[in-house]
């Protein structure tokens, strides 16, 4: 649920950030395209593509917007994004982009040769805007994509088109991914070339036996009209996959043999060449998601044979999870396709191992207590992984690297005297980076540096400057540590109102998450920073405060983080509430005046403290909240809480409307109905539960909004303002 996890904090630093970024990028990786040997990178500015050398930042047009303007047209090619062929001879502009779910993966693509100054559009046959993926064969003589669910490779000599799928439908889907393995994998590429430009494997999801939700817009045209999504709740079976490597000059698929459950089914997040021409490497996970294996297919034959495997007792996470840089693909081979890096929390960390090909030897490479939080580079030749972690802090971000053969401890490379969160764009061969800085009162900063000694290139010292000039004392926020009855220690942070005299008594709104897919309390600028809030929340009086419970993904370990297994909309809100009640001892604290709002998970989160503790909070603003747990999809909701045929009760016990007839406070509900994510039938479903108990509450439904209710004229601008008036009216600002 890409709203609904980690992204789900809507400070500059969240969701909003994210979506920025991810438009930038077009269709995702790596927002630096880098030269081979690192020295150079390549952006586009101005419809034309610019090669940046390093160290000195030298621009150099490599092809400029005369040479972009396709034949018969006036204007030059506006660029979304661009690749290179392998030989640096060809490159690919995506174009004329359009959204599907949530990102523009859906476009046209145009290839320019500079050597013959020839600019092609790719599949002129097919429906505009209709390409996704498109890619250079490695040799560079072909472009393969995807288009109505099946796959095409188009020869750059010939322009001939060849058809490699036939099948494909809304329900059997080749080469790109149905909903759910969208939202809840990061799976949208689904094809890979060989590396000998002969083949191509991809992924087959046959959604043909998966329910649709049926969205109903009655907005767009007279009539009302249905919206069908391949949609599996809680309970459902998996939309079955296959793996099917097709030849390019026969047009034939070989299958895969990937055994499933035929009970359960199961799930394939993974799949890449396997660092040769003839085998292929999965990661295949049980229904449950407890039980990884990796296997190696042998293309010939389609066999397959599991070479290391994994249980935990709650739940595997896959890379792309937790490091997004893998969200569009890769593996990271070592000593020549003999071993791999591989990560893992079985000793209670995430770290990084050294796998054998072969199985039956591995090399843990990060030693201690402490979590990788991101890969940033591997860089084999010089014998380094590059990796961020916060071994101190668990609300902070550092660059750390340590050897690939397992000797030596890791090495903090990111400067101590610059506390907060950093990120890292590094250069192959790690020579150079693109570094961004910020913390809770430095605006984000970004300059570039050589590794490892963390130099600014050209002394252009941005960040050193940057906290030079800060001053911590305008942030008014503080972090601190809240410690429960039960024994519980969490970080939170808390913004005071202006003037804040200890002798008088304050409200307290508190922003909330909860679940395994959002950590709130981070040192990043704007980390307090309420959007919905048409004001200053300060000025106006409020004590602003957030707390990550047990069961959020701070890097504290993996038992912080999966102790929630089985148990969300229980042990997150009891960790929450009792948060709550140390902070209601305070004597600056006005404990008729408490609010709680959220998004999405934090509008579960929020439903249920409103339910389950009334006597706490007495004001809440819920907006595109799960009210049902067995409403939402499968993979997500069974990953961290089991399957409903086993262990239903709970589901029941996690879902804020079993607790709905609690309610006693004052409650805003808000929902898109055109909400693909967590459908608006959760709302309908809650409001029966208010209305069977005679509860009071106000509703908002947005028409034909969706889960991030941002589509229309004057939407936020209305969202902003309901939010913002509501609070006030019933949890007004102010020391008394």
């Amino acid at each position: 649920m890409i709203y609904r996890k980690r992204r789900i904090q809507f400070h500059f630093c969240g969701i909003l950030a994210l979506i920025i970024c991810w438009n930038a990028y077009g269709q995702g990786g790596n927002p630096i395209k880098w030269s081979k040997d690192g020295n150079s990178y390549y952006v586009s500015k101005t419809e034309e593509i610019t090669e940046v050398s390093l160290p000195e930042n030298k621009e150099t047009v490599l092809f400029s917007k005369e040479k972009l303007i396709p034949p018969g047209q006036t204007k030059p090619i506006n660029i979304r994004n661009f690749s290179f062929s392998e030989d640096r001879q060809k490159v690919l502009i995506y174009t004329n982009t359009k959204k599907v779910w949530r990102y523009d993966t859906r476009g046209d693509y145009w290839v320019f040769i500079p050597g013959t100054n020839s600019l092609e559009q790719l599949g002129k046959s097919l429906p505009a805007s209709s390409l996704m993926f498109a890619k250079f064969s490695p040799d560079g003589n072909q472009v393969a994509y995807s288009s109505e669910h099946n796959l095409y490779a188009e020869d750059l000599v010939s322009h001939q088109v060849k058809k490699l799928t036939q099948d494909g439908t809304r329900k059997k889907i080749n080469g790109t991914f149905d909903w759910v393995y969208e939202e809840e994998f990061f799976c949208r590429d689904g094809f890979r070339w060989s590396p000998d430009s002969k083949k191509i494997a991809y992924w087959q999801i046959d959604a043909s036996g998966t329910k649709d939700y049926l969205m109903i817009d009655n907005t767009d045209s007279a009539y009302p009209f249905i919206k069908p999504v391949e949609y599996p709740i809680a309970g459902e079976p998996p939309s079955p996959f296959k793996i099917g490597v097709v030849d390019i000059e026969s047009a034939q698929t070989k299958w895969m043999v990937i055994p499933t459950d035929a009970q359960w089914q199961s799930y394939l997040p993974r799949m890449e060449w396997a660092d040769n021409n003839t085998e292929l490497i999965v990661q295949h996970l049980n229904r449950k998601q407890n039980h990884s294996e990796l296997m190696l297919c042998k293309v010939s034959t389609g066999e397959s044979r599991t070479i290391y495997e994994e249980e935990d007792s709650s739940w595997i996470d896959t890379l792309a999870l937790w490091d997004q840089d893998y969200s569009m693909g890769g593996w990271d081979w070592l000593n020549s396709g003999k071993e791999f890096l591989w990560a893992s929390e079985k000793d209670g960390w995430r770290h990084l191992y050294r796998i054998s090909r072969e199985g039956g030897k591995e090399i843990l490479l990060t030693k201690g207590s402490y979590d990788v939080m991101e890969i940033t580079r591997v860089d084999e030749k010089s014998n380094w992984v590059y990796f961020m972690a916060s071994p101190g802090n668990a609300t902070q971000k550092y660059l750390y690297r340590t050897r690939l053969d397992g000797k030596g401890k890791a090495e903090l490379l990111s400067p101590t005297n610059q506390i907060g969160t950093h990120e890292y764009q590094i250069s192959p061969g790690a020579k150079f980076a693109r570094h961004s800085f910020s913390n809770y009162y430095i605006p984000n900063t970004v300059e570039w540096v050589s590794l490892p000694s963390h130099d600014a290139l050209g002394g252009q010292h941005k960040v050193y400057e940057a906290i030079t000039k800060a001053d911590r004392a305008t942030a008014n926020l503080e972090f601190f540590k809240i410690k429960t009855s039960e024994g519980v220690e969490m970080d939170a942070w808390m913004v005071k109102p202006k003037d804040f005299d200890s002798t008088k008594k304050y409200p307290v709104v508190f922003f909330v998450y909860t679940e395994p897919w959002g950590q709130n309390v981070k040192d990043e600028y704007g980390v307090a920073y309420n959007f919905l809030y048409r004001g200053d929340m300060a000025r106006d009086g409020y004590i602003y405060i957030s707390i990550d419970n047990r069961g959020t993904p701070a890097p504290k370990g993996r038992e912080w983080r999966k102790c929630i297994y089985r148990k969300i909309g229980l042990l997150n809100i009891s960790d929450q509430a009792m948060a709550a009640k140390e902070v209601l001892k305070w004597p600056f604290v006005d404990s008729s005046r408490i609010a709680v709002w959220g998004w999405s998970g934090g509008g579960s989160a929020t439903l249920n403290l409103m339910f389950q503790y009334p006597g706490i909070y007495k004001t809440g603003i819920a907006i595109a909240a799960v009210g049902n747990e067995l409403s939402y999809d499968n993979i997500y909701q069974e990953r961290y809480m089991g399957l409903p045929q086993e262990n239903r009760d709970d589901f029941i016990r996690g879902s804020p409307i079993t607790y709905a007839k609690n309610l006693r406070g004052n409650l805003l509900y808000i929902h898109g109905t055109g909400d693909d994510n967590v459908h608006y039938s959760n709302a309908e479903m809650l409001i029966n539960e208010l209305v069977k108990y005679n509860k009071p509450f106000r509703l908002m439904v947005y028409p034909n909004r969706t889960h991030s209710i941002s589509e229309g004229p004057g939407t936020y601008q209305h969202l902003a303002a309901l939010y913002t008036t509501f609070l006030k009216e019933h949890c007004p600002g102010g020391g008394k």
